[in-house]
């Protein structure tokens, strides 16, 4: 739309819009995680399915290491029996039957693993697929005062990164939590089953590595956070400069850009050197405290064994489950992390479902009669006329910027909104559109107001041209289709002759089916501009609406276009927000429009005439013109 649109703008904050930045926590995380558990709840028994498997995997895999310990203790009684000659060597019957017992526990635990995962994949790629569609939908629905007040990026980010960090949580860290829990609980029931003392002094090295772990985090943790702000400051500055790289080598800004660069950067490195070097000392201290109290539980396990307090065995099974034994106390706190941002996540996408939607649709809605049946009360053929009654309307309620807007607008009338930026002019036309509800009055289309129609209905009556043109990553046959979708190639070719683009499109490669690129640079601002008026020819709407069409164009090309205009605005209502106001003298009527109010309306010669407010404004756009 046109800068007359004064809706207001949420400043940008950092971290919305974007990837959710590490460690962002919800500001209330046992609310979202409560809304995530009822909205999974549809999916209770396969979760519950899930969880059992998930237990029944671990606690297959826990009695694992007890069993081979039984093998390893049947070979040295056999080994030393055969040493002392006090009896037969190693019964290999019982091995082998130890270990195809063990091979069985391990087929058993890895088949349950299997299925938990197979079910929590689904669970989690249902609840993805149900919540992007949930969101997809709830997109089509809220008001446009919401997309004024929030950014593009902070609505993709839910539908994008919110809710892969959801899915990602449910496929990954919830059996997670089980299993480690599960495992945590498993291995101390076994190493207490196995001694007493042992256990105890496996135990010391917990609070060791805990206050390793707290001591490093502590330190670590300021330059994590100063990498993620430098980080961002690199990245906003090359986006910048990227985005800006015309106007920095016209103006010669290459060596004050690298030099900002250089310092974003080298401060970037200073931080991140400083907390992967923290974090990187995690892992070999973790790896020293588990192997100095693997030492301590080796050398009083074979002091056990000499005694004949434990059997060889079953200190290859302990040291087996001290080895495990941190394994889950580390994948617990990872955890944390991730459910602390899945919560955040979840909070967002939440927030965005309860958004407030637009104004319900009248429970009567009137339907636009296409002619081919005859008009009632509830479907009628629309005409074209339009009265603006007494209109009142604010993008907020504490400020009003349309006071009492009132016209009559004629079939086939060519209507003209004029004046200074920010008057309002474009702010009409989205209240004519419904893009939002009038906050007093009503706007009549045939007498009927258009809030009784459905939206749909609504808007197929009007053409749009833009100032700001818009394009998507198809062909040019598409997008000019895209105002008629079942319009057939000729009717396509025959909107953009009227358009004066057809001549244009056959120079190019592929002609009509030459795609354009995602941001339509393949082609010119103003033949972009042709191409959306071609896209208004072909819709054939009842009423047009034109926001300065021709603004992008030479003057050449202004005036093919403006014949084209004629042909097309013959016979049907027509509003134009004219910045030039050369371009309208010929209208039916234009509406003078300052602080939200008509001041003066009528043709070009009586408004002249009267030698007010459109007056002076149309003989200093002259006055500019003759100085240029």
């Amino acid at each position: 739309m046109s800068s007359q649109s004064t809706a207001p703008r949420r400043p940008h904050r950092p971290g919305r819009g974007g990837p959710m930045a590490p460690g962002e926590k919800a500001a209330d995380f046992k609310g979202a995680i409560r809304q995530l558990l009822q909205y999974i709840g549809k999916y209770k028994v396969r979760i519950f399915f899930v969880l059992a498997f998930a237990v029944a995997s671990t606690v297959f895999m826990i009695v694992g290491p007890r069993i081979l310990g039984n093998a390893t203790t049947e070979i040295f009684n056999g080994l030393m029996n055969q040493i002392t000659g006090a009896g037969d060597g190693i019964n290999f019957g019982a091995v082998a039957q130890t270990l195809l017992t063990l091979l069985c526990i391990y087929v058993i635990s890895a088949c349950f693993g299997y299925a938990q995962s197979f079910l929590m994949t689904g669970v989690s790629m249902n609840v993805a697929y149900r919540m992007r569609r949930e969101i997809s939908e709830k997109i089509q629905h809220l008001p446009f005062s919401y997309y004024d007040t929030t950014t593009n990026g902070e609505v993709l980010s839910r539908l994008t990164n919110d809710v892969d960090t959801i899915t990602m949580t449910l496929n990954q860290s919830l059996t997670q939590i089980i299993t480690s829990i599960t495992q945590l609980i498993g291995i101390l029931v076994m190493m207490f089953s196995i001694n007493l003392t042992m256990t105890l002094v496996a135990l010391c090295v917990v609070p060791v590595s805990a206050l390793f772990i707290l001591l490093v985090v502590r330190h670590s943790q300021p330059y994590f956070k100063r990498q993620q702000d430098y980080l961002g400051h690199v990245n906003g500055h090359i986006e910048e400069m990227y985005g800006s790289h015309v106007v920095v080598k016209a103006f010669n800004g290459e060596e004050k850009s690298e030099r900002a660069f250089r310092r974003f950067n080298d401060n970037l490195y200073t931080a991140g050197w400083k907390s992967q070097f923290f974090s990187g000392l995690m892992q070999p201290v973790m790896t020293f405290i588990g192997n100095a109290g693997f030492v301590a539980i080796c050398i009083l396990g074979g002091w056990f064994a000499i005694q004949g307090v434990i059997s060889v065995g079953d200190i290859q099974a302990f040291t087996q489950y001290v080895r495990q034994f941190t394994m889950p106390i580390q994948q617990v706190a990872n955890i944390s992390n991730v459910l602390q941002a899945a919560a955040a996540a979840a909070e967002r996408v939440f927030a965005f479902l309860a958004e407030k939607e637009e104004v319900p649709e009248s429970e009567h809605p009137i339907t636009v009669n296409t002619g081919r049946e005859p008009d009632t009360e509830l479907n009628v053929h629309i005409r074209g006329s339009v009265q603006f009654a007494h209109v009142k309307f604010g993008y907020t309620p504490e400020k009003t910027i349309i006071h009492d807007f009132c016209a009559q607008i004629a079939p086939g009338q060519k209507v003209a909104i004029v004046g200074p930026t920010g008057a309002g002019k474009t702010t009409i036309v989205k209240l004519l559109m419904r893009f939002y509800d009038v906050t007093e009055g009503a706007i009549l289309v045939d007498g009927y107001d258009i809030r009784d129609f459905k939206r749909s209905d609504l808007r197929s009556l009007f053409g749009m041209v833009l100032q700001d043109t818009w394009l998507y990553n198809a062909s040019i046959a598409d997008n000019i289709r895209y105002g008629r979708q079942d319009a057939t190639d000729e009717e396509v070719r025959a909107a953009a002759r009227s358009a004066q683009v057809d001549h244009f499109v056959r120079t190019l490669p592929g002609g009509y089916d030459m795609v354009l690129n995602e941001e339509a640079s393949n082609v010119s601002q103003g033949q972009k501009q042709l191409l959306t008026i071609a896209r208004a020819i072909l819709a054939d709407p009842q009423i047009l609406i034109l926001d300065e069409a021709t603004s992008s164009v030479d003057t050449r090309t202004e005036i093919l276009i403006q014949k084209a205009m004629d042909n097309l605005m013959r016979g049907r209502t027509s509003f134009i927000i004219a910045h030039r106001l050369s371009t309208i003298r010929d209208a039916d009527l234009i509406l003078v429009m300052n602080g939200g109010d008509i001041v003066e309306q009528g043709t070009h010669d009586e408004l002249m005439a009267k030698g007010g407010f459109y007056a002076n404004l149309y003989n200093s756009q002259f006055a500019n013109l003759q100085e240029a």
